[in-house]
C-alpha cells in the first residue's frame, strides 16, 4: 500500500540541502504548486468552453468607442 508523503516527511531531507538548493527547491516546489498538476489541454477536457465563450457573431475587433476620449493621447 502507498502512503503519501508530507512536506513534513520531507523537511529533515531538506535540512540537509545546501542554502542554494533550498531556494532551488521552493522555487520548483512553488512553480509544480502555481501549475497545479494540470495543463490547459486537461482543463478544457474537465470544463470544454461554451458554445458561446469563443463567439463569431461579432465583429472580432468590435468595441464600443464611447468614453475613450479621456484616454486620448495627446497630439
Amino acid at each position: 500500500m502507498s502512503q503519501t508523503l508530507t512536506a513534513q516527511d520531507l523537511w529533515p531531507l531538506v535540512q540537509k540541502l545546501p542554502h542554494d538548493e533550498q531556494v532551488r527547491l521552493a522555487k520548483l516546489a512553488l512553480r509544480a504548486a502555481a501549475q497545479g498538476g494540470s495543463s490547459d489541454a486537461e482543463a478544457y477536457k474537465v470544463a470544454p468552453p461554451s458554445l458561446d465563450e469563443f463567439s463569431s457573431q461579432q465583429e472580432p475587433l468590435a468595441w464600443e468607442a464611447e468614453g475613450w476620449e479621456e484616454f486620448d493621447a495627446p497630439q
